[in-house]
């Protein structure tokens, strides 16, 4: 079942890249970082891989090459988002989605149009979508807030949509969800930091942007609280709210591509209009690996 693949931790992919274009070896080797890590999915194509300044044509290459190096290993959800419905729809009848498990769609951003607009927006998207829905909150990114009431009634509405990527980091909207939503609707953290509270209160995971850096010390304090042994998950947790606050100190995903070039997986390069991190961040990062053993 869907609610399966996507429970646990999903890893938003970031896109390293090589004088502006992809570095399909350094996306090579974070496939395999973040599966040997212990992540339960990829969500490829994300806001974390810059999907806004990739082509059309980078786009479809990007996720081709995630599906093809992935080998089934672990399901793939890809970002399908646009505050254009219309365009939307269209993108999704075209776009080659038959190796993927869902997609994952954020909120229309700039546009703030009314709840009553998104929900009519997500219901399109939902019936053009081939594959189940995963909407998205994301207040800090699009403008705009999508509230409990809207979130509930969506998953009431279709049983293409499946679940939310919950990022408000507002806990009683978030609760809100948690205790009106229908049976089989699944509530998922777009905020590292507090996955193990929502897992708490009954969630059932994370769409991570820490997996890319350390995602086996991250997924394993995701699946010690999906199992119940929450003492440990907190303490776990913890100890990462230093490393996971660097990583946003300066936007997302320059801290995490700053984090993962320092290990020597990717390169530390991000398109305009982001920049790469300070030097002032980039020793911050140097110390909290060392001082946490995130290597």
């Amino acid at each position: 079942m869907i609610q399966q693949q996507i429970s646990g931790v999903g890893v938003a992919l970031i896109t390293p890249f090589n004088n502006y274009g992809v570095d399909y070896d350094a996306l090579g080797r974070m496939v395999e970082k973040v599966i040997e890590g212990g992540v339960d999915y990829i969500v490829a194509l994300g806001s974390t891989a810059e999907t806004a300044t990739l082509s059309i044509e980078e786009r479809h290459d990007v996720l081709r090459f995630i599906i093809e190096r992935t080998a089934k290993r672990v399901p793939i959800v890809a970002g399908m988002g646009s505050n254009d419905t219309h365009a939307l729809v269209e993108q999704l009848r075209t776009f080659d989605l038959s190796e993927t498990v869902a997609i994952l769609s954020v909120v229309p951003y700039y546009n703030k149009p009314s709840q009553e607009g998104i929900y009519r927006h997500f219901m399109a998207v939902a019936e053009a979508s081939p594959v189940p829905v995963i909407i998205y909150n994301v207040p800090g990114r699009t403008g705009l807030n999508m509230t409990a009431d809207t979130t509930v009634r969506l998953a009431r509405a279709t049983e293409r949509i499946v679940a939310v990527k919950e990022a408000s980091g507002n806990i009683e909207q978030i609760q809100a969800i948690l205790d009106n939503r229908p049976e089989g609707f699944l509530v998922l953290s777009g905020d590292d930091g507090i996955t193990v509270e929502l897992i708490k209160r009954g969630g059932e995971g994370v769409i991570s942007v820490a997996a890319n850096a350390f995602p086996e010390k991250f997924s394993k304090c995701v699946h010690d609280a999906m199992q119940g042994n929450i003492a440990e998950a907190e303490r776990e947790i913890t100890t990462m709210q230093e490393p996971i606050a660097l990583l946003f100190k300066e936007g997302n995903p320059t801290g995490v591509k700053s984090m993962t070039s320092i290990m020597g997986v990717t390169r530390d390069e991000v398109r305009l209009p982001l920049v790469e991190g300070s030097q002032e961040l980039r020793n911050a990062i140097k110390s909290a690996i060392d001082k946490y053993e995130l290597r």
